[in-house]
């Protein structure tokens, strides 16, 4: 049966990507894991491939491709098992770059979005802070306006590329006054004199450098603000739903590779003279696993589908989010026990896949939040709109 959301270009692009990441890419991943350093060569080689213009406008050295080639990417990229490096390529292309593409003047897309696609430059984007990551516009961070620049002091934290990355689009009060029109973004150079990064140690993402950061008088040209003055807070909230989206795809791509896994060692695993797979428990376990993966994935491909139309899919990625992170934690966490004992062995890969997925219901805004924001639309009839 031919696919309702893929084409065969998109196909070939995913057969294409396979090899690329088990040729370049899987022979490091163990070494990365260990380092939590990602070589810069592997960004280079990534932007020569286009990788990093999937979405960018071909005016400003992308494709300009369509959301599913998106997809696809962010699904091979989770069944290569480093959610670390998974999740450093993704921040850096949708999460720096998409605030890059739609708020940057021809100034700042020339400066940071070209070698941003040709993968000489890498990115992260700062909202997080210690003291509130959900309450975007309870931020602390101030941005104040001398003359020709900004003055930016504060702080953030839980930064993915927040260490090695060679600018930061920072989100900081302008107006400290105006909880949700006193906000504005800004791409700070790393070189900046008064920016400090510290590496956190995390339970899984072990790939990737996550950082606290701290600003000190760090000035900032005016040209590097990115869009109007205030309007930090409407552009956060409307890449919000791409993000969590992104973070429900993930999520059953990494629990379709579990899936797999698990359905692979028990047809070989032998016990009391038959494979596992013809005891009924596990076959009705996988039975259970293969319907949950399955009905995450067909919802994120329609909320995809919709999102490429134009459609703003508030409810709907959040709902992505909220259950294909759940799913993908339970899902995972009974693959690892039919593997008994090696489920539990860092040789084989459910134990890092476990500690992986379990930033997946945290990132990106809690499930909490998230069951909070659709509450709100489905019991308040609250809605949210686009930026204009």
């Amino acid at each position: 049966m031919g696919s309702l959301y893929f084409t065969e270009e998109h196909e070939v692009f995913r057969a294409s990507f396979k090899d690329f990441l088990h040729k370049e890419v899987v022979p490091f991943i163990d070494k990365w894991e260990k380092t939590g350093t990602i070589e810069r060569f592997i960004w280079k080689k990534f932007g020569d491939m286009g990788y990093f213009g999937l979405s960018t406008p071909e005016e400003y050295g992308g494709l300009g491709l369509d959301l599913f080639y998106t997809i696809i990417f962010l699904e091979e990229l989770q069944k290569i098992n480093s959610g670390g490096f998974a999740a450093a390529i993704w921040a850096h292309e949708y999460l720096a770059m998409t605030h890059l593409n739609k708020e940057g003047d021809d100034f700042i897309k020339n400066k940071y979005l070209l070698p941003s696609v040709a993968g000489e430059m890498v990115g992260c984007l700062c909202i997080t802070e210690p003291f509130g990551g959900s309450d975007v516009a309870g931020m602390r961070s101030t941005a104040a306006k001398q003359g020709d620049k900004y003055i930016l002091n504060g702080s953030k934290t839980f930064i993915t590329n927040g260490v090695y990355s060679d600018y930061l689009i920072v989100a900081a009060k302008t107006d400290p006054s105006d909880k949700y029109k006193g906000i504005s973004l800004f791409v700070v150079d790393r070189s900046s004199k008064g920016l400090s990064a510290t590496k956190l140690d995390k339970l899984g993402w072990r790939a990737s450098d996550t950082a606290e950061l701290a600003f000190d008088n760090v000035e900032i040209p005016l040209e590097n603000r990115l869009g109007e003055e205030g309007k930090g807070f409407p552009y956060i909230m409307q890449h919000f739903a791409l993000e969590r989206l992104i973070m429900g795809v993930n999520a059953h791509a990494r629990a379709e590779f579990a899936l797999d896994y698990a359905v692979d060692y028990i047809q070989e695993r032998v016990a009391f003279g038959k494979s596992l797979d013809q005891f009924q428990a596990l076959r009705h376990k996988i039975a259970e696993m293969a319907s949950k993966v399955d009905m995450c994935r067909e919802y994120n491909y329609s909320i995809t589908k919709r999102l490429d139309a134009g459609a703003y899919v508030v409810k709907e990625a959040s709902i992505s989010k909220l259950l294909s992170t759940k799913m993908a934690d339970e899902v995972i966490y009974d693959a690892l026990q039919m593997l008994g004992g090696y489920g539990y062995i860092e040789d084989y890969p459910m134990a890092r896949l476990l500690r992986d997925s379990r930033l997946g219901p945290i990132g990106g805004g809690t499930s909490e939040i998230l069951k909070e924001i659709i509450a709100k639309i489905v019991i308040d009839n609250k809605e949210y709109t686009p930026s204009t």
